[in-house]
């Protein structure tokens, strides 16, 4: 009787390796079992960045692994978004969004090497920010309204850095709608703008607010105006630029994008996972602190946001000025 028992354990145990191998999906693992990478477009010290190193630790500990965070800096964050373009799509890579990748650079270039709505899947907004003004402490304008008078008194003697399209555009539209003749000076990212600026090999920049901040803060650096039509939460001495250079506006947001053709399931626990780790306080205090405010979106509402920012970009842009490259 022991031969035969041998033999049924035998056709057993091939009888259930057969038909696991007849199933894929038999040993397929849960998502996610493997490390998770975020590509921010900007270089570390940027706004974006700040908002990706967030959202990943958070994420990573709702999650139960490990997000890196990739900086992949330059050409307007157009390297950073093609890396994530090329990506497989499962789950493992994603990009931390702008206003700049996913809007504004449909109308800064003349031709795009990627559709920022179908080569991507929105996972959800996280928050938006303005930007402020920013000169040397001992420089001849107090506040904006002398430093509109003193752009106006030296025509072409004003060269302002730049490092997103927001604080491109930033500058452009005050130097389009307040009559300034500047000079355009751009970087891979909006900190080494600042560096230039403190160094004096530029007049002014716009910084996203957080980086503002610790400037003003920190007594290196002086805010004349914040781009957004009410005052920053973490600046809120700076009057809007709009208060007196009428119609204007600027602001910009971040989120959570992943390739396109993301599968079902991996795109539903991506977003669910965003929502609940944007809802927890501590979460949110650290990025109200990094000069971030606040308006979350899930996906299907990012979807429409997107649409709608490529729009107001492209009026930005024709209302700054400037020539597509």
């Amino acid at each position: 009787m022991r031969p035969i028992f041998r033999r049924n354990a035998i056709a057993s145990t091939a009888a259930v390796l057969a038909a696991a191998l007849a199933s894929p999906w038999a040993f397929a693992q849960t998502y996610p079992h493997k490390p998770i990478k975020f590509v921010v477009p900007f270089s570390a010290g940027s706004a974006t960045d700040a908002v990706g190193r967030i959202v990943a630790q958070a994420m990573g500990d709702a999650l139960g692994q490990t997000v890196t965070v990739e900086n992949k800096a330059g050409a307007n964050g157009i390297l950073g978004a093609e890396a994530v373009k090329a990506a497989p799509a499962d789950g493992y890579t994603f990009l931390v969004t702008t206003s700049t990748t996913q809007a504004a650079n449909v109308s800064l270039y003349k031709k795009l090497s990627y559709d920022p709505v179908k080569d991507f899947t929105p996972i959800g907004k996280i928050g938006e920010t303005g930007f402020i003004l920013m000169v040397q402490t001992d420089f001849p304008a107090k506040d904006l309204k002398e430093f509109i008078a003193y752009g106006k008194a030296n025509p072409g003697k004003l060269a302002f850095g730049h490092g997103s399209s927001g604080s491109l555009v930033s500058a452009a539209m005050i130097s389009q709608m307040a009559g300034l003749q500047t000079i355009n000076v751009p970087y891979k990212s909006i900190p080494p703008a600042l560096t230039d600026l403190l160094g004096g090999q530029i007049q002014f920049a716009f910084a996203d607010v957080g980086n503002a901040v610790s400037q003003m803060n920190g007594g290196r650096l002086r805010g004349l105006g914040v781009t957004t039509a009410k005052r920053a939460g973490k600046a809120p001495n700076v009057p809007p630029i709009g208060d007196l250079v009428k119609d204007y506006a600027v602001g910009a947001w971040f989120g959570l994008m992943a390739p396109a053709g993301l599968p079902a399931d991996v795109h539903k626990k991506a977003t669910s996972t965003l929502m609940a780790v944007l809802a927890k306080p501590e979460v949110r205090e650290k990025i109200m602190s990094a000069g971030i405010d606040l308006d979350v979106e899930d996906a299907a509402q990012l979807a429409k946001t997107i649409d709608s920012e490529i729009k107001k970009w492209a009026m930005w842009v024709k209302a700054a000025n400037i020539t597509p490259e």
